[in-house]
């Protein structure tokens, strides 16, 4: 889904019952020890010596203690295995012992000994939420759990219980999964949802809540659903720079129609068994018309789905949403505009550049230098001074650019800046004058997606060392 291996597979194991090795006798163990017995895990513990936490632990009926080193046999009959000890040489023997016994080992803070990894929990049982770093860096995942504790309301298992209780009633309520789909996520965004979180609700108004929301749900399934699109700005490419009512629509929608500049790392925030619809276009390459993506997205709507239009930068700037949006409102489809940090701000921000400043830059202006378009553009307006002009997909017309600012007043001194996939980790700039820029470009090496902006705010351009120009 990312476009990137995991480097581990992350699961829930059910040790309710199950024989567990804990190897160590300190207060790490002591620690793993009570965690697996919260889990239901009957434990081995095996250990020369015992911290006084361990010995205590040590009387429940479901600790099993044995005073002496670990050998390959203390792992006959478990299921999971757990070194906690302080000799990187025990750790190593028992994920040796364990690989050869087919029992996966978790070595405590010793990735190399383990053939699986314990993560940091967030416990709102039966909600559990489980933060991993791969071994890399534990404090990361302690922190990362700190800040998702603050997140999470105290009640939230009381809730996920409560839910857990309905579900016979639900499904009997509501004969179809689509339905019921419906109706759990309108139930976990209702009013009861939110009492259940703030404190105990009697048994009585509980049912009486359910009954309504279930009351409801059958009237809507009277109807047939209606379907909406929503054009979403993907923003210029790094994933933290979706808005939150973006990435909040993108883990509801039922499809999901994205173009070429939409990054992997932006898709693997889409609700994972939404269907994924490709309809790029290139330049000079059309793969899918404009057309056909009217026609797509009505046709997923009138179906009843939720639909995600998701594009690069913002929606409604140089990505053909005022279209889109036009044709859905004549096709009578409801519509949502969730606009997105645009390319020219994404970029500029990147690259250290103000695209206004005083002295320097009183406007702004976008524009794109595509085809028979850049003909009837104001080139005399765009050479003036004191204002920074953005070009969208210009790399590709970029020495014609150059010439017709230079013939319409612009002196060839001006500075001007090419970012190239900003925001990405690939992130380059490119900064010079308009007389060198085209040349600068072309020994780099730049392709699309970039962008150029030409404007004194250009020298404030963060770019790459590249050799000098001959």
């Amino acid at each position: 889904m990312r476009g990137l291996p995991l480097d581990y597979l992350p699961v829930f194991l059910d040790l309710r019952g199950q024989r567990v090795l804990l190897v160590g006798g300190g207060a790490v163990a002591a620690r793993k020890a009570a965690l697996l017995l919260e889990a239901g895990a009957q434990l081995r513990i095996v250990s020369p010596e015992r911290c006084a936490e361990l010995v205590q632990l040590c009387e429940r009926p479901s600790v099993h203690y044995l005073a002496a080193r670990f050998e390959p046999a203390h792992l006959d009959a478990c299921v999971f295995a757990v070194a906690a000890t302080d000799d990187a040489a025990v750790n190593l023997q028992v994920g040796a012992a364990g690989r050869a016994a087919r029992v996966f080992v978790n070595a405590v803070d010793d990735p190399a000994a383990s053939s699986c990894l314990m993560p940091s929990i967030v416990d709102r049982s039966p909600v559990i939420v489980a933060i991993g770093t791969g071994g890399a860096a534990p404090t990361l995942a302690r922190k990362l759990r700190a800040r998702i504790e603050s997140l999470l309301p105290e009640r939230l298992g009381e809730l996920a219980r409560e839910a857990s209780n309905r579900r016979a009633q639900v499904r009997a309520a509501l004969p179809t999964l689509e339905l019921r789909q419906r109706f759990w996520e309108d139930f976990f965004d209702s009013a009861l949802a939110q009492r259940l979180l703030a404190g105990p609700v009697s048994a009585a108004d509980a049912d009486a809540g359910f009954d309504q929301q279930i009351g409801a749900a059958r009237a809507r399934g009277a109807l047939p659903r209606a379907g909406e699109v929503w054009l979403i700005g993907a923003g210029p490419g790094d994933p933290d720079l979706l808005t939150l009512r973006a990435q909040q629509l993108l883990q509801q929608c039922d499809v999901v129609l994205y173009d070429r500049l939409v990054p992997a790392a932006v898709l693997a925030r889409v609700r994972r068994d939404a269907e994924r619809v490709f309809v790029g276009k290139e330049p000079g390459r059309h793969r899918t018309t404009q057309q056909r993506i009217h026609e797509l997205l009505i046709a997923h709507a009138r179906r009843g789905l939720r639909v995600a239009r998701l594009k690069g930068g913002d929606p409604m700037v140089f990505a053909r949403g005022g279209e889109e949006l036009a044709a859905l409102t004549q096709a009578g489809i409801a519509v949502i505009v969730v606009p997105g940090v645009t390319a020219a701000l994404g970029a500029a921000s990147a690259a250290r550049i103000p695209l206004t400043h005083r002295g320097a830059a009183q406007s702004v202006c976008f524009v794109t230098a595509m085809g028979e378009a850049a003909a009837a553009l104001d080139w005399r307006a765009l050479a003036a001074p004191l204002q920074t002009v953005v070009f969208y997909m210009g790399v590709a017309q970029l020495p014609q650019i150059v010439a017709r600012l230079v013939e319409h007043g612009a002196p060839p001194q001006r500075r001007a800046a090419i970012v190239e996939h900003a925001t990405l980790p690939g992130q380059r700039v490119i900064a010079g004058t308009l007389a060198q820029i085209a040349a600068l470009a072309a020994a780099a090496g730049v392709g699309a997606p970039a962008l150029l902006i030409v404007g004194d705010v250009a020298e404030f351009a963060a770019t790459v060392d590249l050799p000098e120009l001959k």
